[in-house]
């Protein structure tokens, strides 16, 4: 890992270790004091990583492991690099997976013919960004309708543990490189090492390992390393879209990891916390991340970020933070999950800067407006429909409350990602089936179909196919009151006094048999 790291001064420049308090090395140099963001090394073949964060004084340096500390100890000989974190970037490093320091984990030697660039990099100046706004199509009924993407802007999926983010994200990478031109980037933030072996197997299977690289810095390693793996990321999605001028699509899981990571290295730092224990510097860590993913006159990143919410509270500071970077917000309900209404977007909590007008055309924004006041006409009626009944209501609230219920069983929809545990295939919607549908269900052509005939289907022509299913066994439930009525009207005439009570009397009759 270490060994690839050469002075670049050409001479060396050596310290010693003053302190170590576990992720926190204190550094004296007698020579020449390292600049910040310089990489130290120390410990055997200098395995052990150190980032510089802060000078103390004219000579010690305060740094942050971003490698296990077992070993290290004080007075040890800690070597400068000369240089900041840095990463490979090229066309060499197409299918392959690699760590915060640029070294490929997958089990395959390192590329070769690289070129070497630093992690710390400004946003692309005003000057140079894109100012025209097109949509990204997901293949996805409820995001493509009522949750449009931006090309070259960032949307968020906003849940709490098990809600199906990390599903959902696997979705749209399957959907995204199968049917787009261009590459994808995945960056792993503070998650589990099994999705990221899972994710590997699952997009070499599926043939589009050939235009990904995956990027990880896990739960299991120092915060000072998943803190940074964002950038490494972010550095490798930059010379794609300026150096070869392609698309480029970012998926990152977990935004939140990140702030978490930079939580925990200001903790260890010494710096005064805000609100929530978070970092005083939260909204400038962020924003030197998110600031860097632009559309620009030579390509678009276009990013979709996972964003874990504690304890479902969505005015959490790290959750308002990220909100106010995202063109997109996509919000999952752990209600909707419970329903087993997946994938489980809350409808009417999701929003998009893009659904308007002039950027979707009249006729979509006019459909997800009325799929808006529908569903929340819907949610308005709920209470009285659990307390109550559907009798209680007008007929117009009844027909309100048909239309959503159809339309929340079509916005479900198989995935592609799920099928070994669904069993159901996978559909890929176009945004035109999608709108042919909603409108469909809105002028009541489906108000005789059941529910369920709408229920994980693809384009709504495939509801005509479940429900072609369903009268043969609903025949005989239609013929039972037709068999029982003419018996209940004989019964009736015989009883006097006109009494309706029919079984009453028959129970009557047994029992004097019996006496």
């Amino acid at each position: 890992m270490a060994v690839g790291f050469q002075n670049k001064t050409g001479s060396q420049n050596l310290g010693s270790v003053v302190s170590v308090r576990g992720g926190v090395v204190d550094v004296r140099f007698d020579r020449r004091l390292p600049p910040i963001f310089s990489v130290l090394h120390a410990g055997a073949e200098g395995k052990i990583i150190v980032e510089v964060m802060a000078q103390l004084d004219a000579s010690r340096v305060r740094g942050i492991a971003l490698t296990p500390t077992e070993g290290l100890s004080r007075g040890m000989q800690v070597e400068d690099s000369g240089r900041p974190l840095e990463v490979p970037v090229g066309h060499e490093i197409m299918s392959r997976m690699f760590d915060v320091f640029g070294s490929a984990i997958d089990r395959k030697p390192a590329p070769q013919n690289v070129e070497w660039r630093t992690i710390h990099r400004t946003p692309p100046p005003l000057s140079e960004r894109s100012t025209t706004s097109e949509i990204f199509e997901t293949g996805i009924k409820a995001i493509d309708v009522l949750v449009p993407l931006e090309r070259g802007g960032k949307a968020g999926l906003f849940g709490g543990a098990g809600v199906g983010k990390t599903v959902l994200l696997t979705e749209m990478i399957h959907n995204m490189i199968g049917h787009q031109q261009g590459m994808s980037i995945f960056c792993g933030i503070g998650e589990r090492c099994r999705e990221g072996e899972e994710l590997y197997r699952g997009m070499k299977d599926a043939g589009v390992l050939d235009n990904m690289v995956m990027v990880y810095g896990q739960m299991n390693e120092p915060p000072g390393s998943r803190f940074r793996v964002g950038a490494a990321a972010l550095t490798m999605a930059e010379y794609f879209r300026d150096d070869e001028h392609r698309d480029v699509l970012l998926l990152i899981d977990n935004i939140f990891r990140f702030i978490q990571a930079g939580m925990e290295v200001s903790g260890l730092l010494g710096e005064m916390p805000s609100r929530l224990g978070y970092q005083s510097t939260m909204g400038t860590d962020l924003s030197g991340l998110e600031e860097r993913i632009a559309n620009t006159h030579a390509g678009a990143i276009t990013s979709i970020q996972a964003v874990y919410v504690p304890a479902d509270d969505l005015t959490d500071p790290a959750a308002v933070h990220v909100f106010s970077h995202l063109s997109a917000s996509i919000v999952l309900s752990r209600k909707r999950a419970s329903e087993g209404l997946y994938p489980a977007i809350d409808l009417l909590q999701s929003s998009s800067k893009m659904a308007t007008p002039g950027i979707v055309g009249d006729r979509h924004y006019n459909l997800a407006q009325e799929i808006r006041r529908t569903l929340a006409q819907y949610e308005s009626l709920k209470d009285i429909v659990a307390m109550l009944g559907m009798e209680q209501l007008s007929l117009e609230d009844r027909n309100a409350v048909a239309r959503a219920r159809r339309l929340e069983r079509f916005l479900t929809q198989p995935f592609f990602t799920t099928e070994q545990f669904s069993g159901m295939n996978g559909k890929l919607v176009s945004l035109k089936d999608s709108l042919d549908g909603c409108e469909r269900i809105l002028r009541d052509e489906f108000k005789d179909y059941p529910e369920s005939a709408l229920y994980m289907i693809g384009a709504i022509g495939e509801a005509k196919k479940a429900e072609a299913n369903q009268p043969e066994a609903k025949k005989p439930d239609m013929k039972q009151p037709e068999t029982k009525q003419p018996e209940t009207k004989k019964a009736n005439e015989k009883t006097p006094g006109g009494q309706k009570t029919d079984p009453q009397p028959k129970a009557a009759t047994a029992s004097t048999h019996e006496s």
